[in-house]
């Protein structure tokens, strides 16, 4: 990654899902956009002119739409960022590559592996720019270890292993978060925090070429924090992956709903030469504090690894080191290069499709028993 490249005339974004009552988009999109040189946020559009234009008011927003069709059809907007739940996203994706824009889509990118390949067909035949918001990979500290990994740190890599927690989809939810314990809404744990976390491991260590996976829903009925309301829960809150890497290497993964006592995420690398663990505070890799250790030759023990000054390497950002806002922002800035320089230092819609690729031969594995080759 570089730092945020100057640009005579900034990339005016147009943000879906950006609203007055708070969510993701105020806690992530704004800060990181609003911190970057190069970007102005422009708009914004909600699902009816009043909720538009009190975000647009809250946040300082020039132009206010009632409607994604309004937003993607202006002449002020060049970059569309989708920030809605994923069953809305195949929609605003749609509106936004007919209006021949560039679109940031926040991941996943469609609601199951058929949605995600349709609109990754539908941006090649739209010819636009198109991104996927897997920003675990944009993380200082999984660059690092990427960094590690390639200079050969650990030797030959022979085997990975991971534990984490999902962090949602535990014995409570949230107020307001029920619709993702329905497995249909397609946010789910091996979606969300899996999916960011699993992309990330197949950046530093490779792709998988086989799975074998059991998944399983332990809770079906959960309960509303505060009210203690019974809902059922359709999402899968366990999920074991076993599979092999390019590499040779031999992968485990075991996600866990919830928080644990014990470990939250815990991520292994173990190569003939050295080990190295990456350890924090969930699973969610795309938003985790992350420390760092390791060891090789005749060390004994690992010891940290502080993550070098030249992996925060876009100074704007500064001020969001430790907050989820920060490794958005650090996408947002490999978007920008890629828009103005003509690179591809950020995921696109056909790698985010290959990627909901994987989880589908993830579930296809747990259903028939079998092991996919990928």
């Amino acid at each position: 990654m570089t730092s945020t490249p100057a640009s005579a005339s900034p990339v005016r974004v147009g943000l879906v899902g950006l609203s007055a009552r708070g969510g993701w988009a105020p806690h992530s999109h704004l800060p990181a956009l609003n911190r970057l040189d190069g970007y102005e946020l422009r708009a914004l559009s909600a699902s009816s002119d009043a909720s538009a234009r009190a975000a647009a008011a809250k946040y300082g927003v020039p132009l206010a739409f009632g409607s994604t069709a309004e937003l993607v059809r202006s002449d002020e907007v060049d970059l569309v960022v989708v920030s809605v739940r994923v069953p809305l996203h195949r929609e605003v994706i749609l509106a936004a590559l007919g209006a021949g824009k560039a679109v940031l889509s926040e991941w996943p990118l469609g609601n199951g592996a058929a949605e995600a390949d349709e609109l990754a067909a539908a941006a090649e035949r739209a010819g636009v720019r198109t991104f996927a918001g897997l920003q675990a990979r944009s993380a200082p500290a999984v660059r690092y270890v990427g960094e590690l990994v390639a200079d050969g740190y650990v030797g030959e890599v022979l085997s990975t292993s991971l534990v984490a927690s999902g962090r949602r989809w535990g014995p409570v939810f949230e107020p307001g978060g029920e619709y993702l314990l329905d497995k249909a809404n397609g946010g789910t744990m091996l979606t969300i925090p899996f999916g960011h976390t699993i992309d990330a491991v197949a950046m530093v260590l490779g792709e998988f070429t086989e799975v074998s996976a059991t998944l399983a829903t332990r809770r079906p009925v959960v309960h509303e924090e505060g009210t203690g309301r019974a809902a059922p829960m359709t999402v899968d809150d366990q999920i074991a992956v076993g599979g092999r890497l390019a590499s040779g290497a031999v992968a485990s993964v075991h996600f866990r709903a919830g928080l644990s006592r014990g470990t939250d995420f815990h991520w292994e690398i173990n190569g003939t030469e050295g080990d190295l663990v990456v350890t924090g505070d969930s699973g969610h890799l795309q938003q985790a504090a992350l420390t760092v250790r390791g060891a090789r030759g005749a060390a004994a023990a690992v010891a940290e690894l502080p993550v070098p000054a030249r992996h925060f390497d876009v100074p704007a950002l500064d001020g969001l080191r430790g907050l989820p806002a920060y490794n958005v922002g650090a996408q947002y800035a490999q978007v920008l290069a890629d828009l103005t320089e003509g690179t591809a230092h950020a995921p696109d819609f056909a790698h985010a499709a290959r990627r909901q690729g994987l989880l589908d031969a993830i579930e296809r594995s747990a259903a028939t028993g079998r092991r996919i080759t990928l």
